[in-house]
């Protein structure tokens, strides 16, 4: 059924993820939404791009795995299948000029103190993790203190080594894209909270990095579309939502009017300063969208003629510690098939900021001048082709992955991130509660807005909001077992205290020994 004058029941704002998840929803249930989209495509920060060269190339999000229910169930539905990233041979770490292969999530630490200062540091991220409410940040017992800090101050609180601040600075990078001077303690702890702890985040085998899909990701955004049909708008900028009168007015760049009962914003905080509120949005809403900014990223991929990487015995992971390095973190990006060999690379937050003046060849050369000394090979200097995309140069999405919380922000303002403002209700990554910053946090906090819309209008009881989605049986979610040795190695810190208590009983004992045998201590 066609809605007369372009009204519909639910007017959905942004065709990416989120905002098709919320459509698809509400179409299913009966509804009539339509989708309006600024850009000529839908997928927003996941952008799959075919030509002869990649066959596919995922541009922007792309990673799945265990946990992540509700992307892998849509995939599911659409017949979209994964695969593993590749990880069989050896992962390597570069660090003060030399490589070092190494097995797991994490590099190998071999001096002691440093051992002792990199377990502490990652069973204190989770320990703190876990006072963190998923929902409710703000809420947790020390949530002030640590929303005043930066992750920087808590890193130097935690970390007695260099070492370890350095590594800890390049996992802030990888998993927001922004420097641990930038974002909030509270809210980074809860980011990786949220994303099932330390292990689950960073690793790619049961963790976040585990699985790609076959074909791209952007397939699931256009199986979505294709699916609503011409309820989806494309190129329709948002930049009017007026909810004076009976019903919500949109109103876009290319001169529509759309009306509907209610409006879902599924766009990243930051692009709601795009759109102009009647009324005004409330104090705290006006004030949050001024104040979380994007991460910044170029994602990069560099093809070569074959897989000498392999060859060597790496899988094609590198985890990259030096400062005039433009890539931190690396993947395999060859096909499933073994064909079209090519290594992923992210240039993370300052790196990014510092070379995105220069040109796409000028990145590439420096991209392979890394690859060639970390892999120890000559061919990592000859490329067949290249492609990289510029997240932060996106009209429409302003950086990648994600919004942060600079400090102090979360504590103020987290609470009306997703509030309702009238007849507005909010979706996006950013809302989720779990695996926020992912597809799979697009997913959940669409169809979350959705049934908020639906409980307005009385089709379903408040209870159905929010709703807990089954394990995917084809991609199970394996345990991280932690080691007695992990659970109860001391911190840095804490070894040096008893070091010194003991030097301290074992010189007092002596004393004591000598005292007594020479007379000078009363022997009853």
């Amino acid at each position: 059924m066609t809605a007369p004058s372009n009204t519909y029941d639910v007017i959905v704002v942004g065709g990416g993820i989120s905002g098709l998840s919320a459509a698809k929803l509400l179409k299913s249930s009966g509804l009539n939404p339509v989708v309006l989209e600024a850009r000529n495509r839908v997928g927003g920060r996941t952008f799959t791009v075919q030509n002869k060269e990649t066959k596919w190339v995922d541009l922007g999000g792309a990673y799945v795995g265990p946990t992540q229910n509700r992307i892998l169930r849509l995939a599911h539905e659409y017949g979209v299948k994964t695969y593993k990233v590749n990880e069989q041979e050896n992962l390597v770490h570069y660090v003060n000029g030399k490589s070092y292969p190494f097995k797991g999530s994490f590099p190998t630490m071999w001096n002691p103190f440093v051992m002792l200062d990199f377990n502490n540091l990652w069973r204190t991220i989770d320990m703190m993790g876990k006072e963190i409410p998923r929902e409710a940040p703000w809420r947790a017992p020390h949530a002030e203190e640590w929303d005043k800090m930066s992750m920087l101050e808590l890193l130097e609180k935690i970390c007695w080594t260099r070492t370890v601040r350095q590594f800890a600075t390049l996992f802030v990078n990888v998993n927001v894209t922004s420097e641990p001077h930038e974002v909030s303690a509270l809210w980074f702890l809860w980011y990786v909270k949220q994303c099932g702890g330390v292990m689950r985040i960073f690793s790619t085998t049961d963790g976040g990095q585990e699985r790609k899909f076959v074909g791209g990701s952007s397939q699931i955004s256009e199986c979505m579309a294709r699916e609503l049909g011409d309820l989806v708008k494309l190129q329709s900028p948002v930049y009017s939502i007026d909810q004076t009168g009976d019903m919500v007015v949109v109103e876009t760049l290319n001169k529509q009017t759309y009306k509907a009962k209610y409006v879902i914003v599924a766009t990243p905080p930051g692009l709601n300063l795009k759109m102009h509120f009647n009324p005004e949005l409330p104090p705290l809403r006006n004030q949050l969208i001024h104040r979380v900014p994007m991460g910044s990223v170029i994602k990069c991929m560099v093809y070569y003629k074959e897989n000498f990487w392999r060859k060597k015995g790496f899988c094609g992971s590198m985890v990259i510690e030096d400062e005039d390095a433009p890539i931190g973190l690396t993947l395999d990006d060859t096909k499933p098939d073994g064909t079209v060999p090519a290594i992923m690379g992210f240039i993370l937050a300052r790196k990014c900021r510092k070379l995105t003046g220069l040109t796409k060849d000028e990145r590439l050369k420096k991209i392979c001048e890394i690859y060639s000394k970390v892999l120890g090979s000559e061919e990592a200097l000859h490329p067949v082709h290249y492609e990289e995309k510029n997240w932060c140069e996106e009209e429409y999405s302003g950086g990648c992955y994600t919004a942060y919380f600079p400090p102090g922000i979360l504590t103020q303002y987290g609470k009306v991130l997703r509030e309702p403002v009238g007849r507005l209700y909010f979706a996006g990554t950013e809302t989720a509660t779990e695996w926020s910053g992912y597809m799979e946090g697009a997913v959940q906090a669409g169809e979350r807005a959705a049934r908020e819309v639906m409980c307005a209008m009385g089709k379903i009881h408040q209870s159905q909001i929010w709703q807990m989605e089954p394990e995917r049986a084809e991609v199970p979610a394996r345990y991280f077992h932690t080691t007695f040795w992990e659970r109860n190695l001391p911190s840095v810190g804490g070894f040096l205290k008893f070091v010194g208590v003991s030097t301290f009983l074992c010189a007092a004992t002596a004393s004591g020994l000598m005292a007594y045998k020479k007379g000078l201590i009363p022997r009853s």
